[in-house]
C-alpha cells in the first residue's frame, strides 16, 4: 500500500506539472517552431492580372453594398497559368482554427505526460520493486491507446459522413475485409513461427479462470472458447487495421515526397528510408525463425553461446519499437513540410491540363491543403503513439525488464500469488485476488505482444501499399 500511496505522489506531481505547464505545448511547438511554412493562395486581383481579365471599376455605395451581401466574386481563368505562390511561417494564430487542432495538441501532448508517468514508475518500481500493488503508470498508458484509437475512428467516420468519399468508403470497407483475413491466418500460425503468445494466454487463462469459477462455486465449462477469443481478436485487428489505411498511404505519401528533396543529402536520405522500412523490421522480429532463432538461440561457429539471451531479446524489441517512434517524431516536421509543399505541386500539375478554372476553385485547391494540416498530423501521430504505449504496456504487464538488454542473467522467477496466504481477509478480497490470478503475465504476454505486433505489422503494411501506389500511379 506504500508502494501505491507513491505511485498516487507521482501522479499528482505529473498533474500538478501539467497544470503549470498549460501554455507550453510540445505539439504546438512542432507545428509553429520547426520552420514549416504554408503556402498563400493568390487573391482576384492577382488571378485577374495573370489571367488577363479586366479588374471591375470602382462603382456606387449601392453596388458595393450588393457585392458585400452577395456571393464572392466568381471568374474563368486558364488551367494552364504559371502560378508561383508566396510562402508565410505557419504560426500559432494559424493552426488554432484548423480543423482537429484540439484533438492534435490534445493526444500529443498528453502522450508526453504519460511518458514522463511512465518514466517516473519505472525508475521508482526498479528501486522499490511492487509487489501486490497496481501500477498506476498503466492506467495513462491505457487512456493513451483509447484516445488515439478514438481518433482515427473519428477521421475515418469523415469518409463515411461525407457525400464526396464514396472512394475512400469503399476502400475502408475493402481494407476491413483484407485485414479480416490476414488476422484469421495469422491466428491460426504456430507459436514456433510467430510468437506472438495468444494461445499461452488462451491456456493460462482457460486454467486459471477455471480455478476461480470453482473457487467461486459456479458450475460452470469454463470461459469462452479459442475460437471465440481468436475471431474477436481477428475483428479487433481488422479495425485496427482499417483505421491505418488511410494514415498509412499519407505517410507513404509524405515520406515519397521528402526524398525529392533531400536527394543530395546522403544521409538524410538514408534516414528517411530507415525510418520508413524499420516496421518493417519490427514486424520481423515477431517471427521467430527469423529472428529469435538467429539472435538468441543459434550458435554460431567459435561461439560458445548464442549471441544474447533470451530475456535480452524480449528487451530488444522493444527498445527498437521505442527508438523508432522517436526517430519517425523527430522526423516530423519535414515530412509535414513535404505535405505543404503539395499546394504548389497541384498547380504545377494543372499547369500540364487544358481548360479553365474558376477562381473560387483554384483558391480552395491551395487553401485546403493548410486546413487539413493537424488531419494529417494525427495520421502521422496517431498509429506511433498507439505502437508506443502498447509495447510499454506489453513491457511492464508482460514483466520484462529494461536492463536485460546489457545485463545477463535467468529470468527472474515472479512471485507465486497463487500460495499467497489469504487467511484474515474478507471474502469479497479473495475473490479479487483470486480474479487478479486470472489474468497472469502469460495473458498480458499474449493481448499486449499481439496488439503490438499487430499495429507495427498494420503499420508496415498500409505504409507499403502507400509507397507501391505512389511508384505505380502518380498523381498529384
Amino acid at each position: 500500500m506504500a508502494l501505491l500511496g507513491a505511485q498516487l505522489v507521482i501522479t499528482l506531481i505529473m498533474v500538478s506539472v501539467i497544470q503549470k505547464l498549460g501554455n507550453y505545448s510540445f505539439a504546438r511547438w512542432l507545428l509553429c517552431s520547426q520552420g514549416l511554412y504554408r503556402y498563400l493562395y493568390p487573391d482576384n486581383s492577382e488571378l485577374k492580372t495573370l489571367a488577363g481579365v479586366p479588374k471591375d471599376k470602382p462603382k456606387g455605395k449601392k453596388s458595393a453594398k450588393t457585392e458585400s451581401n452577395g456571393k464572392p466574386e466568381t471568374f474563368h481563368i486558364p488551367r494552364s497559368l504559371d502560378i508561383q505562390l508566396e510562402t508565410a511561417p505557419v504560426t500559432p494564430l494559424d493552426v488554432v482554427h484548423l480543423r482537429f487542432y484540439t484533438e492534435y495538441i490534445w493526444i500529443v501532448d498528453f502522450s508526453l505526460y504519460t511518458a514522463f508517468v511512465y518514466i517516473m514508475s519505472e525508475i521508482y518500481t526498479a528501486i522499490f520493486p511492487l509487489k501486490d500493488e497496481f501500477n498506476l503508470s498503466m492506467v495513462w498508458c491505457l487512456l493513451v491507446v483509447l484516445f488515439s484509437f478514438k481518433i482515427l475512428l473519428s477521421l475515418t467516420k469523415l469518409y463515411f459522413t461525407s457525400e464526396e468519399s464514396i472512394g475512400e468508403r469503399s476502400t475502408c470497407i475493402v481494407a476491413f475485409c483484407v485485414f479480416l483475413l490476414i488476422a484469421m491466418m495469422v491466428l491460426i500460425v504456430d507459436e514456433t513461427n510467430l510468437e506472438v503468445g495468444v494461445d499461452p494466454a488462451y491456456d493460462s487463462f482457460y486454467e486459471n479462470a477455471s480455478k476461480f469459477l470453482e473457487n467461486q462455486g459456479l458450475t460452470s465449462v469454463g470461459p469462452a472458447s479459442k475460437l471465440i477469443i481468436k475471431l474477436s481478436l481477428a475483428v479487433w485487428a481488422a479495425i485496427i487495421g482499417t483505421l491505418f489505411t488511410f494514415p498509412g498511404l499519407r505517410v507513404a505519401r509524405m515520406h515519397w515526397d521528402s526524398l525529392r528533396y533531400c536527394s543530395d543529402n546522403k544521409v538524410k536520405y538514408l534516414l528517411l528510408n530507415v525510418n520508413f522500412a524499420m516496421p518493417f523490421v519490427l514486424a520481423l522480429l515477431w517471427v521467430r525463425p527469423v529472428a529469435r532463432h538467429y539472435l538468441a538461440v543459434r550458435i554460431f561457429s567459435g561461439m560458445t553461446k548464442p549471441l544474447m539471451t533470451s530475456e535480452a531479446f524480449d528487451t530488444l524489441r522493444l527498445v527498437l519499437v521505442v527508438g523508432s517512434v522517436v526517430a519517425r517524431v523527430a522526423l516530423m516536421p519535414q515530412q509535414l513540410q513535404a505535405y505543404l509543399d503539395m499546394a504548389q505541386r497541384r498547380l504545377d500539375v494543372q499547369k500540364k491540363e487544358a481548360g479553365r478554372i474558376t477562381n473560387i476553385d483554384l483558391q480552395k485547391k491551395v487553401a485546403s491543403v493548410f486546413y487539413y494540416l493537424c488531419v494529417v498530423a494525427l495520421q502521422y501521430v496517431c498509429p506511433v503513439i498507439m505502437c508506443l504505449y502498447l509495447a510499454l504496456m506489453y513491457k511492464t504487464l508482460g514483466g520484462y525488464s529494461w536492463s536485460a538488454l546489457f545485463t545477463e542473467g535467468g529470468e527472474v522467477a515472479s512471485e507465486d500469488k497463487a500460495t499467497v496466504t489469504m487467511e484474515g481477509m474478507e471474502q469479497f478480497q479473495m475473490a479479487w485476488e483470486n480474479l487478479k490470478m486470472v489474468f497472469t503475465e502469460d495473458v498480458h504476454r499474449g493481448v499486449f505482444g499481439f496488439a503490438t505486433w499487430w499495429c507495427c505489422f498494420s503499420w508496415f503494411l498500409t505504409t507499403a501499399l502507400g509507397s507501391m501506389y505512389q511508384s505505380y500511379f502518380r498523381i498529384s
